[in-house]
Parts: structure tokens; C-alpha cells; sequence
């Protein structure tokens, strides 16, 4: 795992790189939030959506509020980015549409997007 600490308009991100699955459950999170933390003193996360377990996107799986709640309750935001094409649920497509009229939860199409979504919308 790399951590590139970027500093955009004053806001520190944290974009979390790795050739491997990072986050597979609440408490994988809560380590990645930490380390991130430790690491750029950032509190804003930029990843990859394939960084992911792909169970998060099956919303039934409660894994995806489980996760987002811990960033939530620990005061980080988070952006993941990629391609969400391939999901075809309309549960999961009215959450990301809620999630990116929110404050905490992005989901982009690439890394600039989300970047730009976790500066725009600094509390």
C-alpha cells in the first residue's frame, strides 16, 4: 500500500494506492482511516474503487453501510473512484446519487473527480 498525501485549495488527501484488496470489511477501513491518518494527517480519502471488496457494491450485504458509517463516526470523508458501469442495481445506483448530494461519500468516475469533489465540498 502507497499513500500520496495531496494538499488542493488548502484540503489534505490522502489517495490510498495498492496492487491488492484494501478494504474488505469495517474494521479493514477503520485500519486504512488510521494509517491514512497517521501517514498524511489528512482526513479526506481518495481511492480506487477496485481497492474495494466487490460485496460493498451489493448493498444487501449491509458491508457498504457498515464501512461508510465508520468514516462517518470518525469525522473522514471519503471518495472512491472508477467505473461503476458494470452495477446494474437501481438500489445501488439511488445511493451513489444520494451519497454525491451528501457531505462525506463520493463515488466519481476517476481520480481528478474525486479530488475535485473533496475540495469543493470542505466543510
Amino acid at each position: 500500500m502507497q499513500i500520496e498525501k495531496i494538499t488542493k485549495d488548502g484540503v489534505e488527501i490522502a489517495h490510498v494506492k495498492s496492487d491488492r484488496i484494501l478494504i474488505t470489511d469495517a474494521q479493514s477501513a477503520l485500519d486504512l482511516m488510521m494509517t491514512a491518518h497517521y501517514e498524511t494527517g489528512a482526513r479526506n480519502i481518495a481511492i480506487s474503487k477496485d481497492l474495494i471488496a466487490d460485496r460493498f457494491f451489493i448493498l444487501s450485504s449491509g458491508l457498504a453501510g457498515e464501512i461508510l458509517q465508520k468514516f462517518v463516526n470518525y469525522q473522514f470523508r471519503i471518495a472512491i473512484y472508477g467505473d461503476y458501469s458494470k452495477y446494474t442495481s437501481k438500489p445501488l445506483k439511488d445511493f451513489i446519487y444520494e451519497s454525491n448530494n451528501g457531505r462525506d461519500v463520493y463515488f466519481t468516475d476517476d481520480l481528478k473527480c474525486a479530488i475535485k469533489k473533496l475540495t469543493e465540498t470542505h466543510p
